[in-house]
């Protein structure tokens, strides 16, 4: 990555790139990542990290996006509440067959219509899947009725503790933790904004748990941060 400055912007990419990193990679709020990078000789406040946030999650968030690899014919669909300033709304999320986030989106109701608005939103992005989990929500079968180019594809409702589901049950964990580290989120915009980001962050870095081994596992990471050191300079 080159050490250059984005247009109106005092720090070089490298130290934004890495700030971004840091917040959307692990559960800490941006006055935690303001401390590790003053540790580091790097005076950045958190209201500049969060206008860096506001400015190039987006950007990134498609970046990342399209340089994911294909995805798989099964998507495990499932929606959890989060409070927003006081507001409830629900997240729906979408994951396919290897644990991977194919979207989220945060939604004010949970019924038909936000069903049948998330699908348009995976469709958009995504090939028609061979097969759809999800809970016992009807607004999933009817959002899939009302969309004739899902009418031939399977679809499985089974109860949210099933060991068929566990695996989209699991998806929403990171998110919780962010949550709690931010203290809950304040704005549905920028939620949605952080919360997109920090899946495609996840993402990059779903290979690189401690279940594989070490040599594995390195290998994994140093892909991870090259495919983030590319995107960033692409998007930025």
């Amino acid at each position: 990555m080159t050490d250059r400055k984005p247009y109106r912007h005092r720090f070089p990419l490298t130290i934004i790139q890495h700030a971004l990193w840091l917040y959307h990679r692990f559960p800490l709020s941006e006055r935690d990542v303001q401390e590790l990078l003053h540790q580091r000789g790097i005076q950045v406040s958190h209201e500049t990290l969060r206008q860096w946030n506001i400015k190039f999650a987006p950007l990134l968030t498609e970046e990342l996006r399209h340089r994911e690899s294909r995805r798989g014919s099964r998507w495990f669909l499932d929606e959890v509440c989060v409070e927003i300033g006081g507001k409830k709304f629900w997240l729906w999320r979408a994951i396919d067959d290897t644990g991977a986030t194919l979207d989220v989106l945060l939604q004010a109701q949970r019924d038909t219509h936000a069903a049948k608005t998330f699908f348009e939103s995976l469709l958009a992005n995504y090939d028609v899947p061979d097969t759809v989990h999800t809970d016992k929500l009807w607004s999933y079968g009817a959002a899939i009725r009302a969309l004739p180019v899902l009418h031939a594809v399977e679809h499985l409702q089974v109860i949210s503790s099933a060991r068929c589901n566990n695996l989209i049950e699991q998806s929403h964990r990171p998110t919780r933790k962010q949550e709690r580290s931010q203290l809950g989120f304040k704005n549905p915009r920028r939620a949605q904004e952080f919360l997109a980001l920090h899946a495609r962050v996840s993402n990059l870095h779903q290979h690189t748990r401690t279940t594989v081994p070490a040599r594995n596992r390195r290998l994994n990471q140093t892909k991870a941060h090259l495919a983030w050191h590319r995107a960033v300079d692409t998007a930025v």
